[in-house]
């Protein structure tokens, strides 16, 4: 496995090999990776002959308050997960590599990006849109795989790529939980003991809402209602947004008719975690 810096170290091993006719598949990561991050791995290898990950915690995406010199990283380690899921290649980059001197050029989108995260983040998806394009537009995979953790994320970029025409199949990847439910993320290192204690309350809220869906609701008042009373049972933590949009469309709905997204953002002290799940139709 290799670990290149410049982005056209990436374009010569991707070129070299597309000439012996191998498939690519690419994960793209902010690093300090867990097994959430090894599933989209195993599936790139599962699909593709090279998979390349890349490892950049990218600037553009934080806003000017949230915690981006904070953001955890161990590359050592990262390499070790990568080598043992088979990528043949990391690309890890320096901010100046990817935003040169100037730089002023930007992706942008409305209406998928304006609720859920982009409320309380304005400047996040703009971020997302421009990196990956960058990144697609570097590494030229045939596939690129994002976890359903970020479902905005993922609905965000699969509506870019088809708007943009970028010929690249976007694959979503299941929720990677720890065994006591809660969902696998970077952040969660943030958690105290008695945090990481508070923040199954996500979880248990979500299944409650999911409860009330399997037994028939499909008004969407009674379904948040239980999802945040749940939440407000924790005094640790604090609601963010708690939101039922359609899946597709990330539109608030005030009934279930077709394929559904209940998602959360919820701050446990002062570590934001979100959530979600889909029910469908």
């Amino acid at each position: 496995m290799e670990l290149v810096k410049t982005i056209q170290e990436v374009r010569v091993a991707v070129k070299a090999w597309k000439k012996q006719g191998l498939t690519v598949g690419f994960v793209p990561t902010m690093g300090y990776l867990h097994e959430g991050h090894r599933s989209l791995m195993d599936a790139a290898a599962a699909q593709n002959d090279k998979v390349v990950v890349s490892i950049f915690v990218n600037p553009m995406q934080f806003g000017p308050t949230e915690d981006l010199e904070q953001y955890p990283r161990d590359l050592e380690q990262d390499r070790n997960l990568c080598e043992a899921a088979g990528a043949a290649l990391i690309f890890h980059p320096e901010p100046e590599e990817m935003y040169g001197k100037n730089f002023c050029s930007f992706v942008d989108m409305t209406g998928l990006t304006e609720g859920l995260c982009g409320k309380s983040r304005p400047v996040h998806f703009r971020g997302v849109c421009t990196v990956v394009t960058k990144l697609l537009h570097i590494v030229q995979p045939d596939r690129a795989y994002f976890g359903q953790k970020d479902a905005q994320q993922l609905a965000v970029v699969r509506r870019m790529v088809e708007d943009l025409n970028m010929d690249v199949t976007i694959v979503g990847c299941p929720i990677i939980r720890e065994a006591d439910g809660l969902a696998k993320s970077s952040r969660n290192t943030y958690l105290s003991s008695e945090e990481r204690q508070a923040a199954l309350v996500l979880s248990r809220a979500l299944k409650a809402g999911k409860e009330k869906l399997e037994q028939g609701v499909r008004e969407a008042e009674p379904i948040l209602a239980v999802i945040r009373e749940t939440i407000r049972q924790e005094p640790m933590a604090k609601i963010d947004y708690v939101e039922l949009v359609d899946a597709e469309t990330l539109q608030p709905i005030d009934r279930v008719e077709r394929d559904a997204l209940a998602a959360l953002a919820v701050f446990i002290g002062k570590t934001r975690l979100i959530d979600n799940f889909i029910f469908t139709i």
